[in-house]
């Protein structure tokens, strides 16, 4: 609309909660609509009207209906009406409107003019979304009276602006305003008076000297309109917000339902998916301008049916990332505009577009037919880069109707699956799309767990002997004492610390484990003896049959680091071999987690030579690290080790929480051996086992402190000698005891490194145990 107006209806509402700058933003029910007419050729006034919005009406509202023709003067309104709820009030308010206009007879255009936008886009629109009203032409376009002004006076804030400073600017006399709080109930008889001032600006602006045109009213969107965005594109930072808590079957027309009185751009609503392609309940959502989003913001916390919504800001990126597309196939796929999208999951991988087609075509009972708008245009499967397909479609409708006819299938039979369908959106279009064509599947790896020195390994050394177990096709509610039942007399054989639990990439079992056994030829009687025998759940349901496969340590480090197994990367085998292996991929790849090859290039210094000289000990070790050996299974130390939380790794129960490897220095004075400290927090580090050994040495008589100590020759039993008075200890020194005895490597021998008095007790009481392996 851009044509002159002929009157303005000069409008106001008020909630039962806050008013001004906080109104609507409580989501309290509208109580009050005022209104007064301005003709603005002639520059007249009409008469003030007061709509009463009450659910149960009291005696004085009844009094005032009666008595409205001929004018309550109590809140200063010339006539006073009730409604009995909101959509009999706006359809009362149109009415009388209509009509008044109607008898003035000198035009019948005519526009809202409100002070802000909070009185229509926070107020109105919202509260009738939330209760499925339709609300009535007149609604969806007004006159912002701040921004009318602010093109005759630009210096203005429209923060700050409100209707009494536009008054004094326009030498109209007023009574000064009364102090009100802002999140107490607005008096009836101030919303009559803010009318009036604001007709009286009104007619100001249009007499001379300023003789003002009202040409280009506010507009409310309609309806939501879907669309497509590159990410190429350029969105604004102050566009864009997260909601957050969303129902899991919402779409994008629930989220501009929620929004309804704020114009969301096109394509703006885009629902994010989690790590397994399904909602999780949080959306982007991009606004026409800055204006827009921040009125959002404003909605924080508000309800979307029996759930409160979440509104925080966000970035343009972050609207990139998730609804942004560089594919032509999906941007054909979504060219086509005012149709449903559905999705398909579950379909089987060898499914087709006559086979989708048949699906939606059939009749059967009560579930008619819907047919797939543009026949095989309007399919799209969802592939890997490599073109496998991955069991997801999206399926074109004409109309609501048809999608909804569609939805009835769901879960009925395609072939020997079931499809699961649910209602789509061109933004989780183009998500899915983005997801299952990027490769790696973890574009980014996790930070490092140690910056400068990669972790300890507690795995066994790698081999060819195939001393483990791999048990694949666990029921995921077994537990570790459920295997332990499983392998019956072979749980004897098991290492201490020898159960492996594999985790997917949320965390929970998946179905594989690992054994390390005492020999290879009790690892093969077991796989022999177990495979494919049947394991219960807990309570006895569940029940599926496991199997059993012997493996080599090298084989289940690599798993357990991140890696993947295949029969290329390990052996050329036979067909009977193979079969006996059960090395299969696990389910999350990763290249740069799992490389075809071991051997590495002499590792350089993790410090330059300057910084090492400032640490004698520990710097020569950093400055010189040992390289390892080529085909082993542990990556090199200069190399920083990333864990790959996302894939496979060991449950903390029953096995070891890190996985790498430490250099040892090279010259070693005497043997080497394993220390246990069995009983430490989760939380304790490096530092912690550094302070708890450094302050504590033995008699001098034994000398044996650290891992350049002498050993007791004569007397081997003297070698747990009673302890003496703290000693400092340098860090350095502190550093090789525990780089040389915690971490157990040895130069060779078969004397322990460092035998430690079984229980060391600090000056806090608190007592660590020492278990010399």
């Amino acid at each position: 609309m851009t044509a002159q107006v002929d009157y303005l209806a000069v409008l106001f509402a008020t909630t039962s909660g806050a008013s001004g700058d906080l109104l609507g933003s409580d989501e309290k029910e509208l109580v009050q609509l005022v209104w007064q007419l301005v003709d603005l050729k002639n520059k007249k006034l009409g008469r003030v009207n007061e709509l009463l919005i009450k659910p149960k009406l009291s005696d004085l509202t009844e009094e005032k209906e009666e008595d409205g023709a001929g004018g309550e003067k109590g809140s200063g309104a010339e006539f006073v009406s009730t409604a009995a709820n909101l959509e009999s009030a706006l359809n009362q308010f149109h009415l009388r409107l209509t009509n008044e206009v109607n008898s003035m007879g000198t035009g019948t255009s005519v526009c809202l003019c409100t002070d802000g936008q909070l009185h229509i886009r926070q107020v109105i629109h919202p509260e009738a979304a939330g209760k499925n009203i339709p609300v009535p032409d007149c609604f969806y376009s007004f006159f912002d009276l701040r921004k009318e002004f602010r093109m005759h006076f630009p210096t203005c804030d429209l923060k700050v602006l409100d209707v009494h400073i536009m008054a004094e600017s326009l030498s109209i006399t007023v009574d000064p305003p009364a102090l009100l709080d802002p999140s107490t109930i607005l008096p009836p008889e101030v919303a009559v008076q803010q009318v009036q001032t604001m007709a009286n600006v009104v007619l100001s602006l249009i007499s001379e000297p300023l003789c003002h045109k009202f040409s280009y009213p506010e507009r409310i969107s309609e309806k939501f309109e879907t669309g497509t965005c590159s990410k190429m594109e350029k969105v604004c930072d102050n566009t864009v917000i997260r909601a957050r808590g969303l129902p899991w079957q919402s779409s994008d027309q629930d989220i501009a339902r929620f929004f309804r009185g704020l114009n969301i751009a096109k394509g703006g609503a885009a629902l994010c998916l989690n790590a397994q392609g399904r909602r999780n309940g949080e959306a982007l959502v991009r606004f026409v301008n800055e204006e827009h989003r921040d009125l959002a913001l404003q909605r924080h916390k508000h309800h979307m049916g029996n759930r409160y919504i979440e509104v925080y800001k966000a970035t343009g990126e972050d609207f990139l990332k998730i609804a942004g597309g560089t594919s032509n196939e999906v941007a054909v796929f979504l060219s086509r505009e005012d149709l449903v999208i559905v999705r398909m999951r579950g379909l089987p991988f060898t499914a087709t577009h006559e086979q989708v087609l048949a699906f939606f075509g059939q009749e059967d009972g009560l579930k008619e037919a819907c047919p797939v708008s543009g026949g095989k245009d309007g399919i799209l499967f969802v592939r890997y880069p490599d073109g496998r397909p991955t069991g997801d479609a999206f399926v074109l409708f004409a109309c609501e109707d048809q999608a909804q006819c569609a939805l009835r299938k769901h879960k009925d039979i395609l072939g020997k699956r079931y499809i699961e369908l649910f209602k789509s959106t061109a933004a989780e279009v183009q998500q899915v799309l983005n997801r299952y064509s990027s490769a790696p599947l973890i574009p980014v790896a996790p930070a490092p767990l140690v910056s400068v020195l990669p972790t300890v390994s507690l795995l066994p050394p790698p081999g060819g002997m195939r001393d483990c177990l791999r048990l694949r096709g666990l029921p995921y509610t077994a537990t570790i004492e459920d295997i332990l039942t499983f392998l019956g007399e072979f749980t004897q054989d098991i290492r201490p610390h020898g159960v492996h639990m594999v985790l997917n990439q949320q965390g929970r079992p998946s179905g594989d484990c690992f054994i390390q056994m005492t020999s290879a030829e009790r690892a093969f009687g077991a796989s022999q003896r177990l495979h494919k025998q049947v394991m219960s759940g807990v309570r006895g349901v569940n029940s599926r049959y496991v199997e059993v496969f012997p493996c080599s340590a090298e084989e289940m480090g690599l798993v357990l680091m991140g890696g993947s197994l295949s029969h290329a990367h390990i052996h050329t085998h036979s067909r009977s071999s193979r079969s006996g292996t059960g090395l299969s991929p696990p389910p999350c790849k990763s290249r740069r987690l799992s490389p075809p090859t071991y051997s590495f290039s002499p590792a350089p210094a993790v410090l330059p030579a300057e910084a090492a000289g400032l640490y004698p000990g520990i710097g020569q070790v950093l400055l010189t690290p040992r390289h390892l050996h080529p085909g082993h299974a542990y990556y090199p130390a200069a190399a920083q080790l990333y864990m790959n939380y996302a894939a496979y790794y060991p449950s903390p129960p029953g096995s070891p929480s890190t996985v790498g490897f430490f250099p040892s220095p090279s010259p070693l004075s005497s043997p080497g051996g394993l220390m246990r400290m069995p009983g430490l927090a989760y939380s304790n580090g490096v530092k912690e086992l550094i302070n708890a050994v450094q302050g504590y040495q033995y008699a001098s008589e034994d000398g044996l402190m650290h891992a350049h100590g002498p050993v007791h020759a004569h007397d081997p039993t003297r070698t747990l000698p009673m302890l003496t008075q703290p000693k400092e200890w340098r860090p350095a020194e502190s550093m090789s005891l525990l780089s040389s005895s915690l971490i157990g490597h040895s130069s060779g021998g078969d004397v322990p490194l460092m035998p430690f008095p079984p229980h060391l007790a600090k000056h806090g009481g608190q007592y660590l145990d020492f278990t010399l392996l």
